[in-house]
């Protein structure tokens, strides 16, 4: 759900806010419609989004106050966090801050001292009883994969971490030079401290990485793991209900409005490639944005592609090591679920 199209940082990745006539800054959603939309859902999940969702605390006060939903959550930049009241916050099943990873990367991207102040809110997120907190990182070439994640996972603050791939609307770069340089050996690091953790019968929820292994002892993804367009929807402040809470735009997307009603994707994976593709149940054809724009053209798709398959191997290489852990019965298999659409992840970077 959408609460304004406004961000109060410009991040030199996405460039801030949405322009008002593309998400208006204050939502013309009729609450009743909206209450009627998510409680028809037997099983709401309603993760608040932006802009900088916590930028309008008010119409979350709002839809928290009139709607009933199974699950409540945040997706926020993490600096405006003492805008919404204490008591709303101890509703929040799940609070999504971004960070990038040690404070030189992300301040370098989102700005001078953002990452303290994301610290400082984590801490006190935590410190007020919200439930679970998930680092949202975006990785860049700048970034050290393992350095990153593994600094995030030392401040003790976060219970999940994720990431996407800075590879949508920037502009052209190596990435695949950086990625068998950089990236991949920093995944085979990270897979290798994931099996060392799980030996020991902890489950490090790093979600590119739990993900995949859910995908392959549960349920395969039947489209981007997300589930946009087919499992989780997103609500504009204008009431119209997207596929994907990034193509706000594109008329591909439009499912309907809040007013009507709107219809879910019924193939959910637009590139044939993907249908036949061997990873397939992991993958769920990716991103649904990414397969449908191709901003860096069918090269940088591939590129891409590329790289998230090497990625996969990498994970799925320690499957036979989890077998022997199960059948010890150091772990238990249900564990090892995960469902992206509660938390409002993406599991493929």
């Amino acid at each position: 759900m959408f609460t304004t199209g406004y961000c109060n940082l410009k991040c030199d990745y996405c460039g801030g806010s949405f322009e008002p006539n593309v998400v208006p800054w204050k939502p013309k959603v009729d609450i009743e419609k909206l209450k009627k939309i998510i409680e028809s859902d037997p099983h709401p999940v309603v993760i608040f989004y932006g802009g900088e969702p916590l930028a309008n605390p008010k119409f979350i006060m709002s839809v928290m106050g009139n709607v009933n939903a199974s699950r409540w959550g945040v997706q926020t930049n993490g600096t405006l966090v003492k805008l919404l009241p204490e008591n709303y916050w101890r509703r929040i099943d799940v609070a999504l801050l971004s960070i990038d990873g040690r404070r030189e990367i992300t301040d370098k991207h989102r700005g001078n001292g953002v990452y303290d102040k994301v610290v400082k809110n984590a801490k006190y997120l935590k410190d007020i009883g919200v439930k679970e907190l998930i680092a949202r990182m975006t990785v860049t070439e700048d970034s050290d994969i393992y350095e990153e994640v593994t600094h995030l996972l030392s401040l003790g603050l976060f219970d999940k971490i994720h990431w996407q791939l800075n590879v949508d609307w920037t502009e052209m770069w190596d990435v695949k030079t950086w990625a068998y340089k950089s990236y991949l050996p920093g995944i085979r690091k990270l897979t290798n401290l994931f099996l060392e953790e799980l030996s020991q019968g902890k489950i490090l929820k790093i979600i590119p990485i739990l993900g995949v292994i859910s995908a392959h002892y549960f349920q395969p993804y039947r489209g981007s793991p997300c589930g946009a367009g087919y499992k989780s929807v997103a609500i504009k402040t204008d009431g119209t209900i997207i596929a994907c809470p990034i193509a706000v735009r594109e008329e591909w997307a439009i499912l309907g409005d809040v007013a009507k009603g709107f219809r879910l994707l019924e193939d959910p994976i637009p590139d044939d490639r993907c249908k036949r593709c061997e990873f397939l149940r992991y993958c769920g054809g990716r991103c649904l944005y990414a397969s449908k724009e191709k901003f860096w053209g069918e090269e940088g798709f591939n590129i891409i592609d590329e790289i998230n398959k090497e990625y996969l191997r990498i994970v799925l290489e320690i499957i036979p090591d989890i077998e022997k852990l199960l059948t010890k019965g150091v772990i238990k298999k249900e564990d090892l679920y995960y469902d992206p659409t509660e938390d409002s992840t993406e599991v493929i970077p």
